[in-house]
């Protein structure tokens, strides 16, 4: 079995509501896919089609080449964590992981392996209604990975961690990826995508948008911008824009420049007697590249956002 998570012309509606569009990509393995897009974007339903738990109208979605249903021990090829919530809270951890272990043959030890893995050994026996949400994250993710298995789809599972586990989740992905696992990560947290994710699926109103590494997204979304830094930026704007360039300021002493190299820009300066004090490729951020891809994507914003992102 390939350890690849397809999705094909994925299309689900509930009643006037498209909810996913055509949605098509895949999930590689050796690698983090974060999966992203605004509130309303479909991200959920497409999980939920991968799982069994919603029907499509249209498209499909395999695991491994399969549909999940045909699974005989799903937890064995995909690991998945949707709800952190989703447990009986009188039972203990350990106990909710074992009847998960026990309905796919997995052996008990396992439990104990996983509940070591995500720190929660000392609190095996306590029951699952009063962790706080970190903790029942942490269960999630043990659940996850009880199977050890080649695929992982994890929708948010940063939320609720405190700084320490935030650091531990990041590192899990990461090992889990490097290990040749397919790992999809569902996330409003582009900084925490941009430290653990390889590559990004990013849809709007259950369309794709782009699907593409994270490196070239930012090669795309940086578009050659050259941050100048100096005290005479009037000057330093009449020379660069006579040259072609175009210029903009920002910060009190800084202008981006883009259409010339930074290797011109410090040329026709030097030539010119205007004194500069830095000069820097711009680099954007996971978030400024998603917040331009789904500029026109967005259903849900207060009042003062449009203005803001405009």
């Amino acid at each position: 079995m390939e350890a690849t998570i397809e999705v094909r012309g994925l299309r689900k509606s509930y009643g006037p509501h498209t909810a996913v569009d055509g949605l098509s990509f895949t999930v590689e393995p050796g690698q983090v896919t974060g999966f992203v897009g605004p509130n309303g974007a479909g991200k959920s339903t497409t999980m939920r089609i991968v799982l069994g738990l919603d029907r499509p109208d249209d498209g499909t979605a395999l695991v491994g080449g399969r549909p999940y249903r045909t699974l005989r021990t799903p937890l064995r090829e995909l690991g998945s964590l949707l709800d952190a919530a989703a447990l009986h809270p009188a039972r203990p951890a350990r106990d909710h992981l074992l009847w998960m272990a026990h309905s796919n043959g997995l052996p008990a030890r396992r439990v104990d392996d996983v509940l070591e893995t995500v720190g929660l050994t000392s609190a095996a026996r306590r029951p699952a209604g009063g962790f706080s949400l970190g903790m029942r994250q942490r269960l999630g993710i043990a659940g996850a990975l009880l199977g050890d298995p080649p695929m992982l789809m994890l929708d948010e599972p940063v939320n609720g961690l405190d700084p320490e586990g935030v650091v531990w989740i990041r590192g899990l992905l990461r090992s889990l990826a490097a290990e040749g696992r397919a790992v999809l990560v569902s996330s409003h947290l582009m900084s925490e995508l941009e430290d653990s994710a390889d590559h990004l699926v990013v849809i709007g109103r259950g369309r794709l948008i782009a699907d593409t590494s994270i490196g070239e997204l930012l090669a795309v979304a940086s578009g050659g911008r050259i941050v100048l830094r100096t005290a005479q930026r009037r000057e330093a704007m009449t020379v660069l824009t006579g040259a072609g360039a175009t210029v903009a300021a920002t910060e009190r002493d800084a202008l981006t420049v883009t259409g010339l190299s930074a290797e011109r820009i410090i040329g026709l300066l030097t030539e010119h007697g205007v004194p500069f004090t830095g000069i820097a490729e711009h680099r954007a951020s996971l978030e400024e590249a998603y917040m331009e891809l789904t500029r026109d994507a967005v259903d849900f914003r207060a009042p003062g956002d449009v203005e803001e992102r405009a």
